[in-house]
Order: structure tokens, then sequence, then C-alpha cells
């Protein structure tokens, strides 16, 4: 648990007051390994100097607000700041990129203390070392309301190769990477550890046997490996995104992008067996949590027919269904064959209540 952990660091806890804003980002900032060639200069001026070359641009960003979108009740500041990198990697892969540079801004209250936010850092830098990435910049500033991450990803791709949202054409099969819904049942045991916490501090946590659910939540990783895949298997997808907000309401994303409908097949959807049995435990339907659940991370995107062959067989991506025309809606054939229209139940950040 993370307040646990906040409290063993009480013996060594050093005040962000005392070394003041330039203080915490010279110490946060004094190990910054540089890992691409296109980054000229780094932290330490008013702006980070990049060369993309010939490349073209992409740029994302992503915040994270305590209390919204993690619960340091359950969420160790490490696997933290190592999520919040990958969340916005995905989002350069899903435009078959690749990330090279990120910046990152804080916003921390007094109750944080240097080690605390060191040791979030130490999530960022192992994000940073595993996907070759630059932390290159940010901002720092105080918080009334707890902490609030927000990163800035800069990713180069092949003006030939760079993969849109509004490209899929009609015929074109929808694949999907990994399996779905395992982000989401690992949120839902932690929420139930939590409750089972605040009522007897005491108890033992019943985690034996989840170790995949409670790490496709707390330290997701994008999938950078699909994009070298592709590369290998000559394969250029006609429309892509990521799946971090489930997988209905991106397929929506790409279908109002693409002006087509689409036809998607229940029982394909893959789906990991602890998942399952974990949903059916908490009398979840299993369809509901890949649909809905969000934060896989995945990549969910199109091909045409001709392409098939070169990604059949292949353990990392499941054709699920077809694009058809817009008038079509978008519908799925469920297990019993019955056709229902598909509906996004995912996050929405500006409902009062959310869902995860």
């Amino acid at each position: 648990m993370v307040l646990a952990y906040l409290c063993r660091m009480a013996e060594k806890r050093t005040e962000l007051s005392e070394l003041g804003e330039f203080g915490l980002i010279d110490t946060l900032t004094s190990g910054i390994h540089l890992y691409t060639k296109s980054t000229l200069l780094g932290v330490g001026d008013d702006a980070a100097l990049i060369d993309p070359g010939k490349q073209k641009v992409l740029l994302s960003t992503d915040m994270l607000c305590e209390g919204v979108h993690f619960d340091l009740m359950y969420c160790p500041l490490k696997h933290l700041g190592y999520k919040a990198v990958i969340s916005n990697l995905s989002d350069i892969y899903a435009m078959n990129g690749q990330p090279s540079q990120i910046v990152i801004s804080l916003a921390i209250s007094n109750r944080f203390s240097v080690e605390a936010i060191e040791e979030l850092y130490k999530g960022v830098y192992a994000a940073c070392e595993h996907y070759g990435v630059d932390l290159v910049g940010g901002d720092t500033t105080s918080s009334l309301s707890g902490l609030v991450i927000n990163v800035s990803v800069l990713g180069l791709a092949d003006k030939a190769k760079v993969v849109k949202r509004s490209g899929a054409k009609k015929g074109d099969l929808l694949v999907v990477t990994g399996d779905l819904g395992a982000a989401y049942m690992g949120l839902q045991i932690l929420e139930r550890e939590k409750e089972v916490f605040k009522a007897a501090p005491t108890a033992q946590p019943e985690l034996i046997d989840k170790d995949y659910l409670l790490e496709r939540q707390l330290k997701p990783e994008a999938r950078k490996d699909i994009i070298e895949m592709f590369e290998k298997m000559d394969v250029l997808p006609t429309s892509m995104i990521d799946i971090s907000d489930g997988l209905a309401s991106e397929i929506m994303h790409l279908t109002r992008s693409s002006e087509l409908g689409c036809k998607l097949y229940e029982e394909k959807i893959p789906i990991d067996p602890l998942t399952y049995e974990t949903a059916l435990e908490f009398n979840i339907d299993p369809t509901t949590c890949a649909l809905s659940g969000g934060e896989d991370y995945e990549l969910l995107f199109s091909i045409s027919q001709s392409d098939y062959d070169k990604i059949k067989g292949s353990p990392h991506m499941t054709p699920i269904g077809h694009f058809t025309d817009a008038e079509e809606g978008n519908m799925m054939v469920t297990r019993s064959g019955t056709e229902v229209p598909l509906q996004a139940q995912g996050w929405n950040g500006l409902k009062q209540e959310n869902e995860a």
C-alpha cells in the first residue's frame, strides 16, 4: 500500500520547501540519460532542442489527476510514474510512429516529500529506458488538491507510414492486439481490497493468483512490439487507435472518423481466462469488461482483406470483425447469433461520476 510506504519514508522525509522548485528539478533530473539521436539539447535550457530530420512529428499529451485517474491507496508511486509515461507513448504507437521525447509537469501538494516524488520518477526513468525515450523538460507547481501529472510526448513517423483513424475502407478487417478487460478486472480487485482495508485494516488482501490482472492495471505496457511486427510483416494498417477507453468506444472513434459502420463478433473478442473467471466472480459480464473497461493500451486497427494472410496465425493479433456501410451502424453479433447495436459505456472525463 502506498500510504504504508509514505509512512516508512517519514524517517528520512525531506520537505519540498527545503529544496525549492529549482532544487527539486535538479534532484529529479541529475540522472537523466538520452537515448535518441534527434535530441540535441534536453533539460537545462528554456526549451529542448529536437532535430526530427526528414520524418514527420507526432505530438500528444495526457493528464492524470489524483482521485480521478489514480488512487494512491493502492497505486505505488513508481508504477504510477511508469504508467503515466506509457499511456502517452501508446498514442504515438497508435499512429504507427516511434515516441522520442517527453516532457512532464507536476502539481504537488505539501503532503508529498522529496523522497516520494523521487520514487515517482524512478518509474518515469524506467519507462524511458525501456522504450528508448528521452525526458527533455517539464514544469512543477503546487497543488491544493493532491497530485496531478501531465505528460506530453513527441514522436516521429515516416510520412508514407503514418496511420490515422480515418483511413478504413468498407470490407477492411477489424483487428485487436493482446487481450482485453484485464486492466478493468485488476481495478475491481484493488477497489474491493481497499474497501476491506477500510473496514478491517488488519485483514490480509486476497490477491493470490491475480498478478496478471493487477499488473495490467498498475503497470501496463505500450505495444511497441506491434509496430515492429508491422514492419517485418510488411503490413500498413488502414486505420488505428489505442484502447484506453474500452473497445466499443474505440471502434466508434474509427467508424466515425472513417464514415463507416462495423460488425463486431462477440465470440472473437480475446479475453484472458483469468479475466473471464474473475469477472464471473464479481458477477460482471466478461464481454462488458472488454467493451467498456478501458486502460488495456492494446492497439485496435484495420487492414485490407488482402493482408489477412500476413497476420494469420499471429498470437498477438486477433481479427474481431469488419467494416460496413455507415448506414448499417455499429453492430455486435452475440455468441447466440443475434445482432445488437454496439454500446459504448467507457470513460467520459466530463461526467460527474465515472466508471473505470
